[in-house]
């Protein structure tokens, strides 16, 4: 039977998904095939396979770490909130239906079922699979639907290592709290990580002590609180919670020839990790705002995409923030509109089947020449793109992704676009995105991961400055990959991991 090792945590944000991450590459580099699972998330990043399937960000950042191709079976359920109608329920990486808690629940019988295939099949092709979990495993109204976490472990007859956020506090009464309630099924855990400590450890040693005592398991690692591991966020909580992601304009002016770049702050936002790349960019200010003041004093003005494009759009039009982005536009201020945020910067958006909203139609914010219809069928696919209008930084292809229910009819053709939908077939060619003026939309996520494309974009606004133009020395890519390794070397000088290989049996 292949090996696991299963992450819990005591509650949502102790930090299961980066120390899973953290797991994957130090196996990873002990030389051992190891692979990332997790049986249902919720979140609204989500990743494109090359299979055309879509699961959590999350996966996706644990199988680079794991340096394997992310596949729909890392995380065959995932649901995205999508106001009231519920949660899209996407199995295997295509929409399945949109729920409620209660009717998804009643599907749990079937939801197994595909969290047991993908396991198993995950199984056959890797010698490790290291399993995150979600929220907490002591939530006592949910045990008898539980498909994520005791269930999983004793399905895969894996140990658990529980993780507590001590930055919250409380910390030994959530371990403690955690063990109690769960009551037989807690000989799954073997032992506990405290996670986020900042402080004299010395003072902190004693509770270890205790802790162990009060539950016969070891606390094996005490990891330190890091303000910027440099990756991807899985959910939109970080854009409240980390301070990369700034969410007021700071104090004072900004650095000389900082280009401010404002993302609007929806409610529903998704795939906000579009903008990461942004973060390493020498001469970028980037800030996630609701504030009319910063947006009609940015450089450049994002629209992002949103898990409910309509409830959004209407949201910008109630707080005033529409009439701020025709301001800017009309100072001159570049305005960008990705996926959702491109929907909503067309003349109209129409939805024949309430796939989003009860509203059939509703007026955009009128700047691109561009009309969306929703669609029941969701667009799922990698493609890759080069620019019919202006530059692109490059001649190679640019690359990205498209997650969208909805087709957007126009003066459409800023990208000629080329979809994968599978290994082995790639589409003859279509035309996405338009532009107005300062005006541009585009369906294509992942866009400013192109490092030359991203500095491109930035230098055009250095031009219009009078600054001078910067050569890309930025590698997203490169980045990434040097945090993911210091993430692991981190796990790995503050955990036990002579006990962690003994309870996986290495």
């Amino acid at each position: 039977m292949t090996k696991a090792l299963m992450i819990q945590g005591t509650g949502s944000g102790a930090g299961k998904s980066l120390v899973t991450a953290a797991f994957c590459r130090i196996f990873r580099d002990m030389g051992i095939n190891v692979a990332p699972f997790k049986s249902q998330n919720m979140a609204l990043n989500s990743f494109i396979t090359i299979e055309g399937g879509e699961i959590g960000r999350a996966q996706a950042l644990q199988a680079e770490a794991a340096r394997v191709e992310p596949t729909v079976d890392m995380n065959p359920i995932l649901l995205k909130v999508s106001g009231e109608t519920g949660s899209q329920v996407i199995i295997h990486g295509k929409v399945h239906d949109t729920m409620r808690a209660q009717e998804y629940y009643a599907y749990r019988k079937e939801a197994w079922k595909a969290v047991k295939a993908s396991y198993r099949r995950l199984s056959r092709k890797h010698d490790l699979i290291v399993i995150e979990g979600a929220g907490s495993p002591a939530e006592i109204n949910l045990m008898d639907v539980d498909i994520v976490n005791m269930a999983v472990a004793k399905h895969a007859q894996a140990p658990v290592i529980l993780i507590g956020d001590i930055d919250k506090g409380g910390v030994f009464a959530s371990l403690y709290g955690t063990i109690k309630l769960l009551g037989r099924d807690s000989r799954y855990i073997k032992a506990f990580i405290i996670n986020k400590f900042r402080g004299d450890i010395a003072i902190l040693r004693p509770g270890l002590d205790m802790i162990g005592h009060k539950t016969g398991r070891p606390v094996i690692g005490v990891l330190p609180y890091v303000h910027d591991i440099g990756l991807p966020e899985e959910d939109g909580l970080a854009l409240y919670k980390n301070p990369r992601f700034k969410t007021q304009a700071p104090p004072g002016k900004s650095k000389p020839g900082a280009i401010k770049i404002v993302v609007a702050r929806l409610k529903y936002i998704s795939n906000f990790t579009d903008f990461d790349p942004f973060i390493c960019e020498p001469d970028v200010e980037l800030l996630y705002s609701s504030n009319p003041a910063d947006i009609e004093n940015a450089d450049i003005v994002i629209i992002p995409g949103s898990k409910n494009t309509v409830k959004d759009l209407m949201s910008l039009r109630e707080q005033g923030l529409e009439e701020s982005i025709k301001r800017a536009y009309a100072k001159g201020i570049q305005i960008i509109g990705v996926c959702g945020g491109y929907q909503m910067l067309g003349k109209k958006l129409f939805d024949p089947n309430c796939v989003e909203s009860s509203c059939k139609d509703i007026d955009g914010i009128g700047l691109l020449n561009v009309e969306t219809t929703f669609e029941r069928t969701k667009t799922t696919c990698r493609v890759e793109a080069e620019m019919t209008q202006g530059k692109s930084g490059t001649e190679a292809p640019l690359k990205g992704y498209e997650i969208h229910m909805g087709e957007t009819r126009g003066d459409t053709g800023l990208f000629r676009v080329k979809r994968t939908d599978d290994p082995h077939h790639v589409s003859s060619g279509t035309l996405d995105g338009s532009r107005n003026r300062n005006c541009w939309g585009t369906y294509i996520h992942g866009l400013f991961d192109n490092d030359l494309f991203r500095r491109d974009v930035l230098n055009n606004i250095r031009e219009q400055k009078g600054l001078r133009s910067i050569d890309s020395s930025c590698s997203y890519s490169d980045l990434k990959e040097k945090a993911l390794d210091n993430l692991a070397r981190m796990v790995r000088e503050n955990v036990d991991m002579d006990f962690v290989k003994r309870e996986v049996k290495l």
